[in-house]
């Protein structure tokens, strides 16, 4: 067989694959030649078993074991059997608190015993009943705050954790709920809201309410009153501004703003020869050009040629700080440089925020820590009061004078507080007395000089403590003021200028000038006001008690009841109200009224300006209510200028420009409030604001009345000293239609009887609402 060279396959024909059949075993068995292919393999399937409510922890017995001997588990878990297999398995009937309620996926069921024929894969779940958790109540009053309560169930015991959600398909807010079930209503108000409960023993124990939200009854509200014969004042225009308006077309008229401030970070360093400006700290101390990088087209330029095509006074920012960016591309800290800093600009990548994390370069602060050293001149250029002087002069050659319809308002810089902290890669030192008010007398000097009709903005300053001591005060106070590291605890600054509050002492450099050089150099008095409560400014409307908090608020700017625990006293040693306690009393800041005091004793005829405020809430009725009553406030307490921080955005906080509507155009022909204020009271301002006023150019009396309520309030309004000619026109604003003003039927006046001088009207004022009331005057 020495030529034989391979088997062949057992299935052949050959002979000589057939002899040795039974030595290969290639014929099957042991010889004998019978087939001997291996089985076809066995056809498995997999059972999962599931359990609901809850979907773990139930101990499920299973019978036969499977192919691995695995039998009973505990859910969820999956055995393998034969095809064709019978598994009986069968549920508890309770597990811990939960009953077993049903079989699903089962061939056969009987009560807790589920049968499964293996065909398939098959998954089959056992479903308990959780008990449920009892929440009470089931309605709410908007405006209210409601305790809501849990009742757990048998066996269930500790705390729940709450939710609540507004029904579905609603984009209106379900309101907040609080970790102990304090419920704050929203409004606007879906009609229901879902409150649930679920146990944090158990989280499959949950239980909920359909709570029906109410508004609350019409009610009789605050009696309001009107003297036509007392005017107080004429109304400065101005009061109606804003900053960077930088609306386009009908939304830009239909505001009617009076004024528009170029301000803020940014403007503080603006170069209008290059037109760059830094962003400093707002975003990783970068300079970038501001429109075009060309002086006569540049960004302030572009603003003062907007404002006058919507016919807009311009008030401007020079840089008292002494500094302007070089060039519209280098930054003060890049990463090149100062490798491993805290944050680096996401887009760009190269510059970073001049700041060391924990553990980088020997910081110890787990806040980080700045990096100092930065050469100024790495961004900006140094510049003085002569540099700002030539810039007016470019801005009259370019718009003409103030009294020629030019730049009409000039800022002299913006925020001081923050300088130190804001600008410190060019100005890392606190400011002090000296810095802000010679500085500011010889930039002032120099506007003046170039256009003696542009009037001058100053001190710019926005930090409570800031209007009583310099910056080097506060900061020396929480640095070297033991024991209490206040504000107010090392005051060595105003140490050295005789113990003068630094606004007073401002005001008293500005008029000593005046005195010895017959140059009035400061035309307003000019503070920012950021006093909305609890982080309001710039938030959105927030539930019910946020918003009554945020109306609340505008008191601050008026009345002498009115304290924030965030403005205590200012605590000077000498003070007549001095504590040496480290937490003083919480002070009124009545903020006008104490503007008024100072210029009165301190420089009699600077007017009053409030160039940065914003309250909030833009996008909603609770944000126009409170720039309303806002607007209302400065018109009545005798502002000069008022400028809000945050343009309100044509297309996403309509609210916002409706306040401004209400007082210059509520019915959208060109209609405003009045250019005289007369007295006007309501008996409870928490309620109902009344704001009245007199337009002369049409014998016109225009009354707003704010309800800040949630529920309709019928008042009467005595209108003083005044005899109709005809009915009051009304237009409403409120939640009902938020992208418009709109006129309501007209009210009757009740004109004076048995020789009185008094008129009166009855009407309702709508909850959360504006009310213009024009009544002409016989």
């Amino acid at each position: 067989m020495k030529n034989w060279k391979n088997w062949l396959r057992c299935a052949g024909t050959s002979v000589l694959a057939a002899a040795f059949a039974a030595l290969s075993g290639c014929g099957g068995g042991s010889g004998g030649g019978s087939n001997n292919n291996p089985p076809p393999p066995v056809t498995t399937y997999v059972l999962t078993v599931n359990t609901t409510n809850p979907t773990t922890g139930v101990a499920i017995t299973v019978a036969p074991a499977d192919n691995t001997g695995a039998g009973n588990g505990s859910a969820s878990f999956s055995r393998t059997y034969n095809a064709g297999t019978s598994v009986t398995i069968t549920a508890p009937a309770s597990a811990g608190v939960h009953a077993f309620s049903a079989w699903s996926g089962c061939t056969t069921v009987t009560t807790v015993t589920c049968k499964v024929t293996l065909n398939a894969n098959t998954t089959i779940t056992a479903a308990y009943t959780s008990p449920a958790i009892t929440v009470t109540p089931n309605a709410a009053i908007i405006g209210t705050q409601v305790q809501f309560k849990a009742a757990l169930p048998a066996g269930v015991s500790g705390n729940v954790t709450w939710s609540v959600a507004a029904p579905s398909g609603s984009g209106l807010s379900a309101g907040t709920i609080s970790s102990s079930g304090l419920y704050n209503t929203p409004y606007p108000a879906p009609a229901t809201v879902t409150v649930t409960a679920t146990s944090v023993q158990d989280t499959s124990v949950v239980g909920s309410a359909t709570v029906t939200l109410s508004q609350p009854a019409a009610s009789s509200g605050p009696a309001l009153s009107v003297d036509a014969g007392n005017v107080t004042h004429a109304i400065n225009p101005l009061i109606y501004g804003m900053n960077a308006f930088q609306l386009a077309g009908t939304a830009a008229k239909s505001a009617g703003i009076t004024v528009d401030r170029w301000g803020g970070d940014a403007t503080s360093r603006y170069n209008y020869q290059l037109d760059v400006t830094s962003s400093a700290s707002d975003w990783y101390f970068e300079n970038h050009t501001g429109a075009t990088g060309v002086q006569d087209t540049g960004a302030f330029s572009a603003q003062v040629q907007a404002d006058r095509a919507i016919g807009a006074k311009t008030i401007g920012t020079v840089p008292v700080n002494g500094w302007v960016a070089k060039d519209g591309s280098s930054c003060s800290y890049p990463k090149s440089v100062y490798p491993n800093q805290a944050a680096v600009d996401p887009y760009g990548g190269v510059c970073g925020n001049g700041m060391y994390p924990q553990g980088v370069n020997g910081c110890t602060n787990s806040g980080g820590c700045n990096i100092t050293g930065v050469a100024a001149t790495v961004t900006s250029t140094a510049v003085d009061a002569t540099w700002t002087g030539n810039w007016v002069k470019y801005l009259v050659s370019k718009f003409g004078t103030a009294a020629s319809g030019g730049v009409a308002i000039y800022d002299l810089d913006n925020e001081p507080s923050w300088w130190d902290a804001v600008h410190r890669d060019v100005h890392p030192a606190a400011f002090t007395y000296d810095e802000v008010t010679n500085n500011g007398i010889a930039h002032a000097a120099a506007i003046k000089a170039a256009d003696p009709s542009a009037e001058v903005s100053g001190p710019v300053m926005d930090y409570w403590w800031a209007y009583f001591y310099s910056k080097k005060d506060i900061e020396n106070g929480w640095g070297n003021g033991s024991p209490c590291w206040a504000p107010w605890s090392n005051p060595v600054d105003r140490d050295a200028h005789g113990g003068v509050p630094l606004i007073e002492y401002y005001l008293q450099q500005f008029a000593a000038y005046e005195k010895n050089h017959g140059t009035r150099l400061l035309d307003y008095l000019d503070l920012h006001t950021y006093f909305a409560p609890s982080n309001l400014a710039f938030s959105t409307g927030g539930d019910t008690q946020t918003q009554e908090a945020r109306l609340n608020s505008t008191r601050v700017f008026w009345d002498a009841t009115y304290t924030d625990p965030n403005f205590q006293q200012p605590n000077y040693r000498t003070d007549a109200n001095y504590t040496p306690n480290c937490n003083p009393p919480a002070q009124a800041p009545q903020v006008i009224p104490m503007m008024k005091k100072w210029v009165a004793a301190d420089y009699p005829g600077t007017k009053l300006a409030i160039t940065e405020y914003n309250w909030g809430g833009q996008e909603s009725i609770s944000g126009a209510l409170a720039q309303a009553d806002i607007l209302g406030i400065f018109g009545r307490e005798g502002l000069d200028i008022g400028t809000l921080w945050g343009a309100p955005d044509p297309a996403t906080q309509v609210p916002g420009l409706m306040a401004f509507e209400v007082f210059r155009n509520y019915d959208g022909a060109g209609a405003t409030f009045g250019n005289e204020a007369v007295s006007s009271a309501s008996v409870d301002q928490g309620k109902l604001s009344i704001y009245g006023s007199f337009r002369t150019k049409d014998n016109v009396l225009v009354v707003v009345v704010i309800n800040k309520t949630y529920g309709d309030l019928n008042s009467s309004l005595n209108l003083g000293n005044f005899n109709a000619s005809g009915p009051a026109q009304v237009w409403l604003y409120s939640a009902a239609n938020l992208n418009a003003i709109v006129s309501k039927p007209s009210v009757a006046v009740s004109g004076p009887t048995g020789g009185g001088t008094s008129s009166s009207l009855m009407t309702t004022f709508p909850a959360q609402s504006i009310t213009i009331l024009a009544i002409p005057k016989v």
